[in-house]
């Protein structure tokens, strides 16, 4: 389920935007879950395989503190399970009326090595989360407790988060502007031209920052082509 290390590097430096232009390329068009931001300053891309959590609607008579069975039972054996180094994603059906997760979960996340949380729901006790060294995005900032309106189902199966289909094992980038899923049979292709791609554009950026006009220049043609190779070779190595 891992990437290499030289793919995920690629990733920590490529935006979701960027990303989401080389999974269009391959005809992938809805992989960019659009309700998501992250909690607090975001210190750095989050990547990592998918790990899922799905939750249906709550029902009265289990999802409640008199239960006989605890609901929230599966979801800390969710919390448990998640591999170091993978994102858990959750399925909320779009529902941030209450948390999903809050800082004491989030807490045991990050000491476990998780890489991330992305949540189409809310969470709470979002000062507290913005501290920690690990990102969490998701679609709003809710107080009360997920089980008036979640039950938890199931884990490590495939969900819909935002509306985008998430398989587990799946690569989840996330940066300021969301998250972004990558087929894991894909990864390693969409890295290395997400890189390229980037390079590209800051070339183009530098231009159009000195005056150049668009036509020619995004979109590319063969001139702005050459003068590209010729300045990526003045570039470090260290580039992408």
């Amino acid at each position: 389920m891992n990437i290499s290390g030289e793919t995920a590097a690629r990733l920590e430096k490529t935006s979701t935007a960027t990303l989401s232009t080389q999974l269009f390329r391959r005809g992938y068009r809805n992989v960019f879950i659009p309700a998501v931001r992250p909690v607090g300053q975001l210190r750095r891309n989050m990547v990592g395989p998918a790990f899922t959590l799905r939750y249906i609607p709550a029902r009265e008579d289990l999802d409640c503190f008199s239960a006989e069975v605890d609901p929230n039972a599966l979801q800390r054996e969710a919390i448990e399970t998640v591999p170091p180094g993978h994102v858990l994603v959750m399925d909320c059906r779009g529902e941030t009326r209450v948390a999903s997760a809050g800082d004491i979960y989030v807490t045991r996340l990050a000491v476990r090595g998780v890489a991330g949380v992305v949540s189409d729901g809310s969470v709470r006790d979002s000062e507290q989360i913005a501290k920690l060294d690990i990102p969490v995005f998701c679609a709003g900032i809710s107080a009360p407790t997920n089980r008036i309106l979640h039950h938890t189902i199931d884990y490590n199966l495939p969900i819909g988060c935002g509306g985008v289909a998430v398989y587990p094992g799946d690569i989840v980038v996330g940066d300021a502007d969301g998250v972004v899923i990558i087929p894991r049979n894909l990864v390693d292709e969409v890295a290395r031209d997400g890189a390229e791609q980037e390079l590209l554009e800051s070339f183009i950026q530098l231009q159009v920052a000195q005056g150049a006009k668009l036509p020619g220049i995004y979109p590319v043609n063969e001139q702005t082509r050459a003068a590209f190779a010729k300045w990526r070779a003045t570039q470090s190595p260290t580039s992408p």
